[in-house]
């Protein structure tokens, strides 16, 4: 019988509001046991984050409590320990991988000196020697070059390595806990499935218990043994992975399970958390003939924008009298878009993505190659022209927060485009136009004299496509714009994305990493890598018979749980 390592009971924990404390966390229990994963699944708000803080002594002073319950670690109470004892055991004992390695290393210190200063605290070894065992835990998860990216700043290095750096510090010294705190939400799906195969070989070899934490029950399914599942601060199921992913009990597990886009085949619409929690949700399938018929009707008219050999080129130059290089990063790209299409463009970080969506945008012009819109070449284009072009061609970003400015109601940030642009007569027609705008996107009237801040993330990013739309574009490029979001709120998003297309005729270019994603929105697909196009064509044809090694890579590379 495996020994209990970790034992919660009845742990409740609160928040200060208005003076007063309120349950954020209600009364949940479970059991990590050792050389085990734990997965805690749950949306962002369910208090899967929170409960791990709280393992930690890591809840923000003064405004939170633990209510009631108990931590017990070796049978030891966490809850009250003083924070000169958690210090001892943080790092040590129970160490934790945040989300967004960015913002947990510190960017100006060397890779390798974060490392080393976990190890020169907690273990009796010289600078030599943390130095050796740092390199080494660096080769030990698979980071590249080991003694270069020792030497590196976080800023050198891509985000994988960069959660790679957090993974070797969470380690450092062999703790019996590792808390891995949605580690691979913001990664492409090659290197989020790198990152769970590395953790779980991690855990083979050293026999630590993992708690993996993520809203994504298909992830956590493929690394977890077992598994609990959170909804508004209780724990609803609880079991082994493979019962719980095969045989949800909970309507919420249900939800969560059928809110990411499926692959095998394609819904009109894809269900939500609501629908599931209300006990009404019916599947409308797209047949293939009635998929036929649609892109007869976009393809017999002539394109709305033409892409040809465009390349876009970088020259850098290292220091003041080396050499200069240069590097392609869009090459030889050629595709046409049509009036009503939606064009997915997927790939990992790197492969030129972001930058194509850049120059088609004018934001960064293109080195080569023409980029004609209805049949005029806008590479050209006067500061003046581009400003006019600005209403017809729009982006939604990945991050709607920093696009939004903190200090402007997010009414006036929808409605000052509108007027630079001269849309509709005056302040007050503007006005009205923004609250329509933002009932349409799922937000309410009372909003419009609201802050970026008071907001969830799924309803910042409404926002940014209220802010879109309400300049009346005909294409609109959405660049990563539901990466970061819960899996539900993502559903939510993308059939927004998808009703606003169809009462409005906008077109679409979907940039995203994840193909199951850009499967579900797109009628074409064009797949890239290093800069030049890898498969271009329908895109139910390119994810059932891939004809390039890349593209089934990506394909391969989608958490898809266990197979039933």
């Amino acid at each position: 019988m495996p020994k209990t390592l970790l034992t919660v009971k009845d742990l409740s924990i609160g928040f200060k509001t208005d003076g007063n404390f309120r349950d954020v966390v209600e009364g949940i229990s479970f059991s990590l046991q050792e050389n085990e994963i734990l997965g805690i699944v749950g949306e962002s708000g369910s208090g899967k984050s929170v409960s791990s803080l709280a393992l930690l002594g890591l809840l923000p002073k003064g405004i939170s409590r633990i209510s009631k319950g108990e931590v017990l670690f070796e049978d030891r109470d966490l809850t009250g320990l003083p924070e000169k004892d958690f210090k001892l055991i943080r790092g040590s004992e129970i160490s934790m991988i945040f989300q967004e390695p960015m913002s947990s290393l510190n960017p100006s210190l060397s890779c390798g000196f974060q490392v080393m200063e976990i190890l020169l605290q907690h273990t009796s070894l010289s600078r030599k020697q943390a130095k050796e065992e740092t390199i080494a835990l660096f080769d030990k998860v698979k980071l590249p070059e080991p003694e270069r990216i020792f030497e590196s700043y976080p800023h050198q290095i891509s985000g994988g390595q960069k959660q790679r750096v957090m993974i070797a510090m969470a380690i450092a010294c062999k703790p019996k806990i590792l808390i891995a705190d949605e580690p691979t939400t913001a990664l492409d799906v090659t290197v989020q499935k790198e990152i769970i195969a590395l953790l779980k070989s991690l855990q083979q070899e050293t026999g630590m218990s993992i708690i993996f934490i993520s809203h994504d029950l298909n992830l956590v399914s493929e690394i977890a043994d077992r598994v609990l599942v959170m909804y508004k601060g209780s724990i609803v199921e609880q079991g082994e992975a493979e019962k719980v992913f095969k045989e949800p009990q909970h309507n919420y597990t249900q939800a969560l399970l059928s809110s990411k886009p499926p692959l095998d085949k394609r819904l009109k619409k894809l269900p939500v958390i609501q629908d599931f929690m209300d006990g009404h949700f019916s599947e409308e399938i797209i047949s293939a003939e009635d998929r036929k018929k649609h892109h007869k009707e976009l393809y017999d008219q002539p394109p709305l924008l033409e892409v040809i050999d465009v390349e876009k080129e970088y020259i850098t130059k290292a220091g003041l009298f080396s050499k200069k290089t240069s590097f392609k990063a869009v090459n030889g790209i050629s595709f046409k878009l049509y009036e009503g299409e939606t064009l997915g463009l997927v790939g990992e970080s790197g492969c030129g993505k972001s930058t194509l969506g850049n120059a088609i945008l004018q934001l960064d012009k293109a080195t080569a190659g023409s980029i004609l819109y209805r049949g005029r070449d806008i590479s050209g284009l006067k500061k003046e022209e581009i400003r006019k072009l600005r209403k017809e061609i729009q982006v939604i970003f990945q991050d709607p927060y920093s696009s939004l400015n903190p200090r402007i109601p997010i009414g006036k940030a929808i409605s000052e485009p509108m007027k630079v642009h001269g849309l509709y007569e005056n302040d007050r027609s503007r006005k009205e136009k923004t609250i329509e705008i933002l009932e349409a996107v799922g937000l309410q009237a009372d909003h419009y004299n609201r802050y970026p801040h008071e907001f969830s993330g799924g309803q910042r990013q409404r926002i940014g496509i209220a802010r879109t739309i309400g300049l009346q574009p005909k294409l609109i490029i959405c660049d990563e714009s539901v990466s970061a979001l819960d899996i539900s709120v993502q559903a939510q998003v993308l059939n927004l994305l998808n009703e606003l297309k169809e009462n409005f005729g906008f077109t679409y270019i979907f940039i995203s990493h994840d193909l199951s994603v850009v499967k579900f929105m797109s009628d074409q697909l064009l797949v890239m890598n290093e800069g030049k196009i890898e498969e271009l064509g329908d895109a139910d044809h390119i994810y059932d018979q891939p004809s390039r090694a890349y593209t089934k890579k990506l394909i391969d590379a989608i958490p898809k749980g266990m197979k039933k």
